[in-house]
C-alpha cells in the first residue's frame, strides 16, 4: 500500500466546497405543515472534514463568499466554531437577482413518512469556484496537505468547478498529497455534461489514493456495474459490493483504498449500517448492525470522515471502517449535518454499543 503521507505539512486535510445553509423544520415535522424552523451551514464536504476538525487535526477549506452577505458572515462564524481555517474569494452579489448561497429545505422524516430534501442552489456563489483565485502552489507547495478530499457534488456543479477540481487533483499530485475521491453523482448535475463529466471524474479517479463510491455512483459515473437495485437485503449482497470493488480497483489501479458504505432503511428511525473497504489486498467489510437515526443527512458523510481520520492518525487499516462506521452513526444523531465528536472515546463508544451514561 502507498498511502505514506506528506510530513511536515500545515494542513491534515483540505477540502474544496460550496457552502451554503440548511433550513430544517422544528421537531421532525414536514417542510409544508411547519411554520418554526432552524439553520444550520453546511456542505458534503465540510461534513467530511468536521470528523478531523473536532478531533484536533488541522483542516482549511477552499469556498467562495457572497460580499457582504449575512449568511456568508453566518457560515464564516460557524466554520470557525468548527475550528476550520477557511480561504476564499468575495465575490459581489450583483443585484437582488445575482448570486447567493445554496439552500437546502429539507425535513427529517418520523417512522414511516421518509425525509424529503429541497435543493434551491440558483445563483449559487459556489459554481465561480476557480483555480486562480487560490495559490496552489503556496497551498501545496509551501503549506503543506496531507491529504484533499474532493467530491463529485464540487466536480460537477458547473464547468468552472469541474475545471477546479482537475487543477486541484493535478497540484496535490504534483506535491505529495494524497487525494481521496468521494463520487457523489447527481444526475440533475450531469445532465447534458455526461461525456465532458465522465472524462473529467475518469482523469481525478486515475490519480486518486481513496476511492469512494456505491454501486450507484460507479455505474453512472463509469459504466462499472454493481448489485442490482432492490430484491434481497444488504447483507445478501456483499459479495456483489467485493466484486463491484475488485472492478473499479482494476479500472483505476493507482487507488490502494476503496470503500463504500452499506446501509438498508427499515424505518427513518431504524437502520441498518455498515461498510466495506479494501486496503491493498485486505478486505474490511462491517456487516449491517442496526443504528437508530435522528437525522440521516450526512451519515455517509459521517463515515468518509471517520475512514480518512484513521488513515491521518496512522492506525492499522482494520480501524478505519470501525471508526468511519461509528463516525457516520454519530452523525445520524445530531441534527447538524456532521459529527461533532468530543473525543476518540466517544466515537469507540459507539463502535463498541456502549450507550452507557458517562460520568
Amino acid at each position: 500500500m502507498n498511502l505514506e503521507l506528506k510530513k511536515d505539512a500545515k494542513y491534515a486535510m483540505l477540502v474544496p466546497t460550496s457552502m451554503g445553509i440548511r433550513i430544517i423544520p422544528d421537531n421532525g415535522q414536514p417542510v409544508h405543515a411547519s411554520d418554526k424552523f432552524t439553520m444550520y451551514a453546511t456542505s458534503a464536504e465540510t461534513n467530511v472534514a468536521s470528523i478531523a476538525s473536532y478531533l484536533g487535526l488541522p483542516v482549511k477549506v477552499l469556498t467562495t463568499f457572497v460580499k457582504g452577505s449575512p449568511i456568508a458572515q453566518f457560515i464564516k462564524s460557524n466554520l470557525k466554531s468548527r475550528h476550520m481555517d477557511y480561504e476564499g474569494p468575495e465575490v459581489e452579489q450583483g443585484d437582488p437577482w445575482g448570486y447567493r448561497h445554496q439552500i437546502n429545505i429539507a425535513d427529517s422524516g418520523y417512522g414511516l413518512r421518509g425525509p424529503r430534501v429541497f435543493n434551491d442552489r440558483a445563483g449559487e456563489v459556489g459554481r465561480t469556484l476557480n483555480a486562480k483565485d487560490f495559490d496552489l502552489e503556496k497551498i501545496f507547495g509551501e503549506e503543506g496537505v496531507q491529504i484533499v478530499h474532493l467530491s463529485g457534488l464540487i466536480g460537477a456543479l458547473s464547468p468552472e468547478t469541474s475545471q477546479f477540481c482537475l487543477e486541484i487533483a493535478r497540484a496535490a499530485k504534483k506535491h505529495g498529497t494524497k487525494i481521496s475521491f468521494d463520487l457523489n453523482h447527481r444526475a440533475s448535475f450531469w445532465k447534458g455534461r455526461e461525456k465532458e463529466l465522465r472524462e473529467n471524474f475518469t482523469e481525478i479517479a486515475s490519480v486518486a489514493d481513496i476511492l469512494i463510491g456505491n454501486e450507484e455512483d460507479f455505474q453512472l459515473c463509469f459504466g462499472i456495474e454493481g448489485p442490482a437495485a432492490g430484491g434481497e437485503g444488504i447483507k445478501a449482497k456483499i459479495e456483489g459490493f467485493k466484486g463491484l470493488i475488485t472492478k473499479v480497483k482494476e479500472t483505476f489501479p493507482n487507488a490502494s483504498v476503496f470503500a463504500n458504505t452499506l446501509r438498508e432503511v427499515i424505518s427513518v428511525n431504524s437502520h441498518l449500517w455498515g461498510a466495506i473497504v479494501l486496503e491493498g489486498e485486505n478486505w474490511h467489510v462491517i456487516e449491517p448492525r442496526p443504528i437508530v437515526v435522528l437525522d440521516r443527512i450526512g451519515g455517509g458523510d459521517g463515515f468518509v470522515g471517520g475512514l480518512l481520520y484513521g488513515i491521518l492518525k496512522g492506525w492499522d487499516s482494520e480501524k478505519w471502517p470501525q471508526f468511519g462506521w461509528a463516525t457516520g452513526a454519530m452523525a445520524t444523531t445530531f441534527l447538524t449535518d456532521y459529527a461533532q465528536p468530543a473525543d476518540e472515546d466517544m466515537v469507540w463508544s459507539i463502535w463498541k454499543g456502549n450507550a452507557r451514561v458517562k460520568r
